[in-house]
């Protein structure tokens, strides 16, 4: 284990300084969430909180059957006090894609500009390198909503519920989705990657040519046959 361990809420905070030290997030772009195990209820940062200034005091527990307020702890979630931070603006669309997919535990929503710049250009993010392949799949744009609607969170949800891990919000930024905080971290990261080796390739006049990953890899992916990356 070489990841943060324990709380969910100190792994969440690992990735918001990471993503920010890495370009990925300018001050509070973006907002994590996680799925509290054996309770319908997930972690999500606060409203207006600094990814890379997150402590456990920066997330909310939320219910995730009504978005109302929870605290978790010994008791169950239901018979507890209510929190009082106020949770991120994106809240519903956090909820919507944990409804939709019960196979998730992990969302990460940032605003990677390489990936949004790309976007803006009309131009689809490749999938260029075998850990692209292994970790994104496929990556899909959600047509512009407003940010925090329900009707951003209810398109990205549908859009998600083929099991697709990875989607630009169009003029707004990116979600990713796994089973773990770790794995959607890493899918966040290649997300931008994969962004920026796409746009230096538009940038020298290549797209065109630029070799996305082997299909035979692609396949054997899809096969479910075990690939170590």
């Amino acid at each position: 284990m070489n990841y943060v361990p324990g709380d969910l809420r100190d792994q969440l905070a690992h990735v918001g300084y990471d993503v920010v030290q890495a370009g990925l997030v300018c001050g509070s772009g973006g907002n994590l969430s996680a799925r509290i195990p054996d309770e319908d209820a997930c972690w999500v940062t606060a409203r207006g909180a600094w990814l890379d200034r997150l402590s456990r005091t920066t997330f909310a527990a939320v219910r995730i059957a009504d978005g109302s307020p929870a605290v978790v702890g010994q008791a169950p979630v239901s018979a507890m006090p209510a929190s009082r931070t106020e949770p991120t603006s994106e809240l519903a669309l956090h909820l919507a894609l944990y409804r939709a997919r019960e196979d998730v535990n992990a969302i990460v929503h940032l605003h990677p500009q390489t990936a949004l710049l790309l976007d803006a250009l009309g131009e689809h993010i490749r999938i260029v390198t075998t850990d692209h392949a292994f970790y994104l799949r496929r990556v899909s744009t959600v047509p512009f909503r407003v940010p925090g609607s329900t009707e951003l969170a209810a398109l990205t949800a549908a859009m998600a519920a083929d099991g697709t891990d990875c989607l630009v919000l169009s003029q707004h930024g990116c979600v990713v989705m796994a089973d773990t905080v770790e794995l959607a971290h890493k899918r966040a990261r290649n997300l931008e990657e994969a962004a920026l080796l796409t746009y230096r390739a538009l940038t020298a006049g290549r797209l065109e040519g630029l070799r996305e990953c082997p299909e035979e890899f692609l396949d054997r992916l899809h096969s479910s046959e075990v690939v170590t990356v």
